[in-house]
């Protein structure tokens, strides 16, 4: 594991936040969100790992985006961790553009906690009907 984390803070030291080891072979790196898309861009492109999937979730002190991907030779895996602290108005570059794969979870992620991911090539209801009242994101807790 340390020698992808060494290569990731080579590459990447001056937009890294925190790097965290929770458990064995997980490791959580944090970034601004606008560094997201070069963090993402290098472990795909660079170090060859798997987009597993992205995760979203309502926290007090924002909504936190979680991109997930494994290096499948080692079983490393690897979640690149950001904080949008404008619950407001919560948006972040999408990385669709970089990995065609992250379509749909940034698609399912925009209408389930309302983050608007910028550059997204077709951000439109994927689980919810179309008709679906605008500003309601069911996994948002103001809207319980």
């Amino acid at each position: 594991m340390e020698d992808i984390i060494s290569h990731i803070r080579d590459k990447l030291k001056d937009s890294i936040i925190k790097v965290e080891e929770k458990a064995t072979p997980r490791v959580y790196i944090e970034f601004k969100p606008e560094n997201i898309p070069e963090a993402a861009e290098f472990v795909f492109k660079e170090l060859g790992c798997r987009m597993i999937t992205a995760s979203g979730i309502d926290t007090p002190q924002g909504i936190e985006i979680l991109y997930h991907f494994s290096q499948d030779v080692s079983g490393k895996v690897i979640s690149l961790r950001t904080l949008i602290t404008n619950k407001k108005s919560p948006e972040i570059d999408s990385i669709a553009h970089i990995i065609k794969g992250a379509e749909w979870i940034e698609r399912e992620i925009w209408e389930l906690l309302g983050v608007n991911f910028k550059g997204h090539p077709d951000l439109r209801h994927l689980l919810l009907i179309d008709d679906w009242p605008e500003g309601k994101h069911p996994l948002r807790k103001d809207n319980r």
